[in-house]
């Protein structure tokens, strides 16, 4: 039989990794939280994010929303509420500037040891009630594995508060169910409100605002070529140059990190978002790069949780005005944006109560020509 001949499944050429990949749409498809631009909404319209956060922290002028998140890990953190956003001064002098980029976490504490409130501090008289605590994280990198009592599932939706597999064909990013859990409600002075987001009369006009559709990535295993055996290479030659110098001289011009970040992304050109927690990133460049610092609120080591790539700028910058026409607001120039996170999901202990943490932003910017 001819050695290339085989009965395998075509499945077998292909390869899912742990990532979910995020993709623009105009139309809503399950999730309405989850977006690209647009304005942001909050996880408590009480509980806006502080006046600061809405900043650059190079001009100190207003940023734009370029990713809001829906959060929820009920696998990783059953008892919280979460949003994640990123963003971005479009102002062309804060380009590659750190703090120019901002990436922040919103919060909540919704039930108390798997139960609300109200059950709580209602048992049974002859019957006490032991608060259910989180579970074990076994810091699995895919979303199937989640802790010791569940089971692997290839499609888990880490975005809902339900546990369990995702139906076939549903959107991971799908908005789970409200809960009804009460809600109390946080103070906010007037001091907090005074220019923060709720203004919206101070920002510049929003990108376009983009809803989210995901699938998990698949990847092509690409035969590796082989060269037969009475195939001679000889070395390539120039006039006044050595095939060791024009080695040297490629290997020096080759980026192999860029080329393995293109290659990937390749596979799936549309994607804007990668999402794995607790993965790893696929950063544009491991050069310069350093570990993700340690949460300065609560000390816990920061971990991955996604990280947007070039393709949103396209869609963020469809149509906008003044891009590229050397005018203040001048276009994004950034590589991939990572985002890390509290490893603990460090949150306010009191039910309901909103807490605001500044997270990190890794940004990997364009290299200059």
């Amino acid at each position: 039989m001819d050695p290339y001949d085989s009965d395998s499944s075509v499945d077998e050429d292909f390869t899912d990794t742990g990532v979910l990949l995020g993709y623009a749409a105009e139309d809503v498809i399950e999730d309405v939280i989850s977006h690209l631009g647009g304005w942001p909404k909050w996880l408590d319209e009480a509980s806006p994010a502080p006046g600061d956060f809405a900043n650059c922290k190079v001009c100190n002028s207003p940023m734009l929303l370029l990713l809001e998140l829906h959060g929820d890990l009920p696998d990783h953190f059953p008892t919280d509420e979460r949003r994640l956003y990123l963003f971005g001064c479009p102002r062309k002098p804060c380009n590659r500037k750190p703090g120019s980029i901002r990436a922040f976490r919103a919060a909540r504490k919704v039930t108390v040891g798997g139960q609300n409130k109200q059950d709580e501090t209602k048992p049974e008289e002859n019957k006490p009630v032991a608060p259910e605590q989180p579970k074990q994280d076994l810091g699995a990198s895919l979303f199937g594995a989640t802790n010791l009592t569940s089971n692997v599932s290839s499609n888990p939706n880490p975005f809902s508060s339900a546990s369990g597999p995702t139906p076939a064909g549903s959107n991971p990013f799908a908005t789970p169910v409200q809960t009804t859990a009460p809600t109390a409600e946080k103070p906010v002075s007037a001091n907090t409100l005074e220019s923060t987001f709720a203004d919206k009369s101070a920002f510049p006009a929003p990108y376009k605002n983009f809803f989210l559709d995901a699938e998990y990535e698949t990847l092509s295993r690409p035969s590796s070529p082989t060269v037969p055996d009475n195939v001679q290479i000889e070395p390539m030659e120039e006039e006044g140059t050595g095939a060791a110098e024009l080695k040297d001289t490629f290997e020096s011009e080759l980026d192999k990190d860029f080329m393995k970040f293109s290659m990937r992304i390749e596979h799936n050109p549309e994607q804007v978002l990668r999402y794995e927690f607790r993965g790893a990133p696929l950063p544009v460049t491991t050069v310069g790069s350093g570990s993700i610092p340690a949460c300065e609120y609560c000390g816990s080591q920061r971990v991955f949780e996604f990280q947007l790539v070039p393709h949103a700028i396209t869609m963020l910058e469809e149509g906008r005005p003044g891009v590229g026409l050397g005018k203040d607001d001048a276009g994004m120039e950034w590589g991939t944006i990572i985002m890390g996170v509290c490893g603990k999901n460090c949150t306010p202990q009191e039910l309901g109560v909103t807490g605001w943490r500044e997270e990190w932003a890794g940004v990997q910017w364009e290299e200059l020509r």
